[in-house]
């Protein structure tokens, strides 16, 4: 029974008020059920990435046996230059410039990844996203070497999982050097010109080891849209193009500000051989 204060209001017994109200410092109780449905995701999305993951396993085993080898990587690059009346390249062979070049230009990373660039790949596949375009590609040198030799020159849709594929194969048999030596002798530096010697003698006239900055600029702007920056047909397009090889270079720290300076007021095209570029003293 309640009991009456002096003044003349009840007063309810402690006892009562213990049932109705948790003690100081402890939280109420939870009906069980209201935390199942959040366990119950949880053991959804641990099971789907589970599955998710056995099949990229099994996908990534099924390509690696699928793909063909690539130990005739070397024979290949001999091939399409044997084929367009170029040379092969060594790595010995490569100006300094021109790796770095190529390397600031096409694949920033290209020292560090092996032979798939993850950052470069979200980097496109964002920019492809936000502009609504399949603009980027996010292909390393070593993917685009294999896309030429064994994907006869795409890698759209699912051929791009098995571009990675032989990229990481050739990785794991070759060398840096040797992977640039043979991207250079057989991409397509110009209109109908493959390998980066008969680019150097098809627009300077002159032996590949024999060019200045400016000119190996241009040569390594080329592989993106070979035609569009041939300078024989296009010099402004190809003076433009030059300009963002050296930004890059600048970018990098291969060159300085003064050389990018004095390199973009070359003339982007010197005395070219008439005709087909071949052999000979001016491919080296």
């Amino acid at each position: 029974m309640a009991t009456r204060s002096a003044v003349g209001g009840s007063r309810t017994n402690p006892r009562d008020r213990t049932t109705s109200e948790p003690a100081i410092g402890t939280e109420p109780a939870i009906a069980s059920g209201t935390r199942r449905p959040r366990w119950r995701i949880r053991r959804i999305l641990a099971r789907t990435a589970l599955v998710g993951a056995a099949i990229l396993v099994v996908g990534t085993v099924a390509l690696w046996i699928l793909t063909p080898s690539v130990n005739d990587l070397q024979s290949r690059v001999d091939a399409v230059a044997a084929l367009h009346g170029t040379s092969v390249l060594r790595p010995a062979d490569i100006p300094p410039l021109l790796a770095q070049a190529i390397v600031a230009t096409e694949d920033e990373r290209f020292y560090q990844h092996h032979g798939i660039d993850v950052i470069g790949l979200g980097r496109a596949f964002m920019f492809d996203v936000t502009h609504v375009c399949g603009c980027q590609g996010g292909s390393t040198i070593t993917q685009q070497l294999v896309k030429d030799l064994y994907l006869n020159g795409t890698d759209g849709g699912t051929t791009k999982l098995v571009d990675m594929v032989l990229a990481f194969k050739v990785e794991l048999g070759h060398s840096k050097q040797t992977i640039l030596a043979d991207y250079l002798s057989e991409v397509l530096a110009g209109y109908g010109v493959y390998g980066m010697p008969a680019a150097a003698c098809a627009d300077f006239g002159r032996p590949l080891a024999s060019l200045d900055l400016g000119q190996i600029a241009v040569l390594a702007g080329m592989p993106q849209a070979p035609s569009a920056y041939d300078p024989r047909y296009h010099p402004s397009a190809a003076a433009t193009r030059r300009e963002e090889v050296l930004a890059a270079m600048l970018s990098e720290g291969y060159i300085t500000p003064r050389q990018a300076a004095a390199a973009a007021t070359e003339p982007v095209v010197g005395q070219p051989v008439v005709g087909k570029p071949l052999s000979g003293g001016c491919q080296r």
